[in-house]
């Protein structure tokens, strides 16, 4: 299976250091562990794409979360990052997606998340924030997001 993504395409990476304690019997990455790599580099990313994020204060929920492993990723590979951009936003919801890369940009492990955005008080799902909805799209690559109503 040949990605559909393009490295190019993403501003932000994440270093990623693969631990002893990541690895299957294979000796390469357990299937698990990818979707810690993804919750990691969501977070950092979250704070650098939306100066105004307060974990504290907005939250969201994870609707969906996939994870396409197209090469075997081993420990000690070099340069080994996890790229992070907003693909979609909608109403309630934004979809993010990933890439896990080593070297000059060979792609390992492709993916996408969907967060519905959530109000602790009342536990029901809300509208995202307009300052969230902007500064994600002045973060990304303009024409990049897709924007669904």
């Amino acid at each position: 299976m040949k990605p559909n993504t393009d490295p190019n395409n993403f501003k932000f990476s994440e270093d990623i250091q693969v631990r002893w304690t990541d690895l299957d019997p294979l000796a390469h990455v357990n299937n698990s562990i990818y979707i810690q790599y993804f919750e990691i580099a969501r977070g950092r990313y979250m704070l650098e794409a939306s100066p105004s994020w307060d974990w504290h204060k907005n939250m969201f929920l994870l609707a969906n979360i996939n994870c396409n492993y197209l090469l075997e990723l081993k420990i000690g590979m070099p340069s080994t990052k996890c790229w992070v951009r907003t693909k979609e936003i909608g109403k309630k919801s934004f979809v993010i997606e990933y890439m896990i890369t080593t070297e000059d940009k060979v792609v390992h492990t492709i993916g996408t998340s969907i967060q519905v955005m959530f109000d602790m008080k009342s536990k029901n799902t809300i509208e995202i924030p307009h300052w969230l909805r902007e500064e994600l799209i002045a973060y990304e690559k303009d024409g990049s997001i897709i924007m669904k109503s």
